[in-house]
Formats: structure tokens, C-alpha cells, sequence
């Protein structure tokens, strides 16, 4: 880290801040949603609105990013509509197609809530180095897949093991 020592940790302890992390997160996540009008689902698949920007989801690829079924993701949309958060759009190459669309405005009304938090964890990746990134990185990224696996045990038989 930029040259600081930093205090040792077991595996089993990082675990448990990681533990601590999430239960936050979904605290915070439900509150931010509830300020903005959404539930935590609506919330999720708005990132993932706003995240795709100029390359707007199709319905389908919106309930796979959300790991939701396509049906549920009908009645998010709907929701997000009504709170003038996104719209649908016909598809040019595929009239039956539906793309989902960020409300022009929709960015700005969820940074207003997410800035402050997104400013302080910029500054906080900004003193690690280059390759303390890159190993954040790839950890968030292969226990995201950890967490695609666990979620599709519990979906499919109740057993996470």
C-alpha cells in the first residue's frame, strides 16, 4: 500500500470483515433504495441500467445480470417506469424486442445519494498501487463467481454447500 506496513490478518479474519462488509452493504443498499423511491431489487437492476449506458439491456440480458427471471424483471421494469427511472424501448433491429433505457435524468437523481461514498472509496483505492488493484480486483471478481454458484445451489435445492 503505497510503502505503509499493514497489520497481518488469518483468513478466517478477513472472512469475517468481509461478513461485516455485506451486512452493511445490504443495510445501506435498502436504505439508498428506500431514499430513492425503489426496493433493494429495483435499486440492483437499475445499476445494472446505468451501468450498460449507451448499450441499453434487453429485458432478458437485464434478469441474467440480475440473476431474476425474466417475469419478475417485467414488473421491475414497470416500477422503474412509474418512479421515472428508465423506459422501455422497441428494439430497431427487432420490433417484439424490448431494451431498457436509463431516464436521461436517472444518473444524477442516484449519485446525488451514492456520491459521497463513491468519492471516499476513489480515495481509498487511490492508495493502493497498481498492483494491489489489480489482485482487489480479480478477488472481487472470482468471489463474485464464488457467490453465482452459491446463489444457484440455494435456488435449486435449498443446500449451499
Amino acid at each position: 500500500m503505497n510503502g505503509k506496513s499493514l497489520p497481518s490478518a488469518t483468513p478466517e479474519q478477513v472472512h469475517a470483515q468481509m461478513d461485516h462488509l455485506i451486512a452493511l452493504g445490504i443495510v445501506a443498499q435498502h436504505d439508498i433504495a428506500q431514499r430513492l423511491g425503489l426496493n433493494v431489487t429495483d435499486l440492483t437492476c437499475l445499476g445494472f441500467i446505468l451501468e450498460a449506458a449507451e448499450e441499453p439491456l434487453s429485458a432478458g440480458d437485464l434478469a441474467q445480470r440480475a440473476n431474476l427471471t425474466t417475469g419478475a424483471i417485467t414488473g421491475v421494469v414497470t416500477r422503474l417506469e412509474r418512479a421515472g427511472y428508465a423506459h422501455r424501448r422497441s428494439d430497431p433491429a427487432d420490433r417484439r424486442r424490448v431494451r431498457v433505457v436509463a431516464d436521461e435524468n436517472a444518473a444524477a437523481r442516484v449519485f446525488e445519494v451514492y456520491g459521497p461514498n463513491h468519492r471516499r472509496l476513489a480515495a481509498l483505492f487511490a492508495t493502493y498501487g497498481p498492483e494491489e488493484i489489480a489482485v482487489l480486483s480479480d478477488w472481487f471478481t472470482r468471489a463474485a463467481d464464488i457467490m453465482r454458484t452459491s446463489l444457484d445451489e440455494v435456488r435449486q435445492d435449498g443446500s449451499a454447500t
